[in-house]
């Protein structure tokens, strides 16, 4: 999936059954630095996640997960939505 803010795909390291990423095509190194002026843009991000999963048959449920600095497992300074499902997502994740 593409649109004029974001892109979207399958993981390269898929976690889940269905693991894909939504990327915004502004740079946004962590969310602990958006601004207010990305909050449409944000929004935006997990409304094409919603889509995305009903495309891809992801009916019965899907976790998203932001990872946000070290601790929080962020390995990739770009800020993006992973969208993961097929599967029964267990809690707690970490």
């Amino acid at each position: 999936f593409e649109d004029d803010q974001c892109l979207a795909f399958h993981d390269i390291s898929p976690q889940a059954p269905t693991h894909f990423l939504v990327i915004p095509k502004k740079h946004i190194s962590q969310i602990s630095v958006a601004e207010d002026d990305d909050e449409s843009l944000l929004g935006h991000l997990m409304i094409v996640g919603k889509k995305c999963a009903a495309d891809l048959g992801l009916k019965k449920g899907y976790r998203m997960v932001v990872n946000e600095g070290s601790d929080g497992g962020q390995s990739v300074y770009h800020v993006h939505l992973h969208v993961l499902g097929g599967r029964q997502m267990n809690w707690p994740p970490g």
